[in-house]
């Protein structure tokens, strides 16, 4: 499983074992992980260029060579992800039918896991991230708003010649609207995410199919995974703000996405 600090016997020594081995001395070989296990293990990290958290996850622990350990901590990631049920996840989406919920966790957790992504913090941030994005757990179109639509123009006009997302003119801003969990806009976006996710040209050709539900969840940890490291770095520092922008480019939906992401860290604390 992850180690982190407060644990206690046999695979805390073999940690603190690899750690000193590497010139990262912990302190006593005791098996306690204590302030000292937690400085060395957090300079090893920093070293190693890993994200600098002071939990033993998966990655550092194969990056210290523990093989024993790291069967452990998959097990652990596949046991937060089971841990999530509908019942929990409903109480994160209180505006969400729990059908939704029963009907489309299966896939988002699947899609995390295929990407080594269903760790806590990032499993937090795919469903904050869908918190904000579509409150009712549901892969859905983007609605005309004065955001995306001119007085009397026609739908999502002001999409249309938006270079930043790859469109070229009418229709691509109805086109390639905001689509699935994540609200994936753009012909840019479109392309390059399906070509990410192993659908080559198909999803740019028929952007519906970012609404299917396989689909959208793949979309969703496929963006994720793009900047995982940096989502990462900010929610250890606790800046959901930054979580937020690194996904939507700004703050929209940040109350919902700090809401759901605080909530659910404390229920499974």
């Amino acid at each position: 499983m992850a180690i982190r600090k407060g644990a206690r016997g046999a695979q805390v020594k073999e940690l603190q074992q690899a750690l000193l081995k590497r010139g990262f001395n912990p302190g006593r070989i005791d098996g306690v992980f204590g302030d000292g296990t937690l400085a060395a293990l957090k300079a090893f990290q920093a070293s190693a260029q890993l994200l600098v958290d002071g939990v033993a996850g998966a990655r550092t622990l194969q990056t210290l060579e523990i093989k024993s350990t790291d069967l452990a901590s998959s097990a652990a990631i596949q046991d937060f992800s089971n841990r999530l049920t509908t019942e929990i996840v409903s109480q994160l989406f209180p505006g969400a039918p729990k059908k939704n919920i029963k009907k489309y966790l299966p896939s988002i957790h699947e899609s995390l896991k295929e990407k080594d992504l269903a760790d806590q913090h990032m499993t937090l941030m795919a469903l904050a991230t869908i918190r904000a994005e579509t409150a009712g757990f549901a892969p859905i179109s983007e609605y005309p708003s004065k955001y995306n639509t001119s007085p009397n123009g026609h739908p999502f006009d002001l999409y249309d010649n938006r270079k930043d997302l790859g469109n070229r003119g009418k229709p691509d801003g109805e086109r390639y609207k905001g689509r699935g969990f994540i609200q994936l806009t753009g012909r840019a976006n479109y392309e390059r995410i399906g070509k990410k996710i192993g659908m080559g040209t198909k999803l740019v050709e028929n952007p519906e199919l970012a609404n299917d539900p396989e689909i959208a969840a793949k979309i969703l940890v496929a963006f994720l995974a793009d900047k995982e490291r940096k989502i990462k770095e900010a929610l250890v520092q606790r800046d959901l703000r930054g979580a937020r922008r690194l996904v939507n480019g700004g703050s929209h939906g940040l109350t919902n996405f700090s809401d759901c992401y605080r909530r659910g860290e404390k229920m499974m604390t």
